[in-house]
């Protein structure tokens, strides 16, 4: 009679842990992005500024996340992608943190462990690495032509969900 008493408590205990844990789960987005469009008639070929539409783009980021908390932006250290995160940052009141591309699976689990909704700007050849890195599958590199993607990783529990957005350009350079 005693050990199904204990079994029990510790059923109910076990149980109550159980809702306990799923409660302290954060829900939290993550959203990457590469930068806009690149001038690459600049005479800065290393670090190139946003073409006209480039820029145009970025400021239509901003109008997309109107509505969308953020805690944090994060950029490369590239002039394209701190113009691409600027216009955000600036319309959210938050600073551009730099972090290091060569270093994406530290930064996608300083990414998780923060739990934080952030903005990521990257470049074709980290945006999907990255988003890949939060999911825990394989995203490799896209076509350095594409520049309307948006990948929203949604993170519970250490696990994440990828949507990928696609948005329109109607400008021309």
């Amino acid at each position: 009679m005693k050990k199904k008493y204990i079994l029990i408590i510790l059923i109910i205990f076990g149980f109550q842990y159980n809702i306990h844990s799923q409660e302290e789960g954060k829900i939290f987005t993550i959203y990457l992005v590469r930068h806009s469009e690149k001038d690459l008639s600049s005479n800065n070929s290393e670090d190139p500024s946003l073409t006209k539409c480039g820029k145009q783009r970025s400021e239509n980021l901003s109008v997309f996340l109107k509505d969308v908390p953020l805690d944090a932006i994060y950029s490369t250290q590239y002039n394209r992608t701190k113009n691409t995160a600027l216009p955000t940052a600036i319309s959210k009141d938050l600073e551009v943190t730099e972090y290091d591309a060569l270093e994406l699976k530290s930064f996608s689990k300083l990414l998780v462990d923060r739990e934080q909704n952030a903005l990521v700007i990257g470049h074709s050849n980290t945006t999907g690495v990255l988003a890949g890195l939060l999911i825990g599958k394989e995203i490799g590199a896209f076509n350095l032509n594409i520049y309307n993607r948006i990948y929203q990783v949604v993170m519970y529990n250490k696990q994440g969900r990828l949507h990928l957005l696609n948005t329109v350009s109607d400008c021309i350079d």
